[in-house]
């Protein structure tokens, strides 16, 4: 019997707004489950061993990410918050990404901006689907559809 194989790969939103799908590993039909191989993961450019454990900060507990230690929600997890704190969290990552002073934070702080706009995606109905659904036609805002009788007012 052989052994079905699968990709696995994740959506990265790239600079010019689209989507690339990249590879991060393999799914193996094992009997009724799967056994996932991840491949290297790294954030940002070559990483030396050492800076990676330096940025790295250990998972919490329920291995989601959470809020860092300042504002109202500090400490909060990610996923859930209301849009009012996932874009003032959002709004702190872009600054001190915008500073070439705090450049020594700057992997940290693009991993934490992920995962916000990840959770922003999510809640406006933009997130992850489930598993093996087709991506959504993108819509514009000139793919409205017209009017109809449904949307007389009488």
């Amino acid at each position: 019997m052989s052994s079905q194989s699968y990709p696995v790969t994740i959506a990265v939103k790239t600079a010019d707004g689209s989507i690339e799908h990249v590879r991060v590993g393999t799914a193996v039909r094992v009997g009724d489950g799967f056994r996932l191989t991840l491949g290297d993961l790294a954030i940002g450019a070559i990483p030396d061993s050492a800076a990676a454990r330096r940025v790295a900060a250990p998972p919490p507990s329920d291995g989601g990410m959470v809020f860092p230690p300042y504002g109202r929600s500090k400490g909060a997890p990610i996923a859930g918050a209301s849009v009012q704190d996932l874009e003032f969290y959002a709004n702190g990552c872009r600054r001190t990404l915008n500073d070439p002073a705090k450049s020594r934070w700057h992997d940290k702080e693009r991993v934490l901006l992920a995962a916000i706009e990840a959770e922003l995606a999510r809640q406006e109905g933009g997130g992850p689907q489930a598993f093996g659904e087709a991506d959504p036609v993108p819509r514009g805002f000139d793919d409205v559809p017209p009017p109809s009788d449904d949307d007389i007012p009488f």
